[in-house]
């Protein structure tokens, strides 16, 4: 299952996007005002969790500076990733792309998909928090 959601400007240049992205405890910053739970494990683990949702685990699995930070669940049981693209857009902004990466059943994958797809807005409007 692939699930992209358009892309967002930040007034930001690409290393202060990727520097924000690479240290995991920002992440709490760009999470819905509906999370329930969210513990830094170690600098590269966190776990969250959204009302009425199972607790997720994501790691640091991938950077690429200035590009791309890549996380991946924790757990080998629900494999996926969620992958932010970082594109320069001048020294003062950039762009940055969001996509989730998953292998599941059709069933599973019919009851996440929209769940997922809100999450996924919902950190890429907030990443006109970074910095702030």
């Amino acid at each position: 299952m692939h699930i992209e959601v358009p892309k967002k400007k930040v007034a930001k240049s690409n290393k202060e996007v990727f520097d924000f992205l690479s240290d995991i405890k920002n992440f709490e910053t760009l999470m819905p005002d509906n999370i329930d739970k969210f513990e830094v494990l170690d600098d590269k683990t966190f776990k969250f969790a959204l009302k009425g949702m199972p607790e997720i685990t994501l790691r640091l699995k991938e950077q690429v500076p200035h590009e791309k930070v890549v996380l991946g669940a924790a757990s080998d049981k629900l494999p996926f990733t969620l992958t932010g693209d970082i594109l320069a857009l001048g020294d003062n902004e950039s762009e940055v792309g969001l996509s989730f990466e998953g292998e599941f059943n059709a069933m599973m994958a019919m009851m996440i998909k929209s769940p997922i797809t809100n999450f996924m807005q919902t950190l890429s409007s907030n990443l006109e928090k970074i910095g702030q």
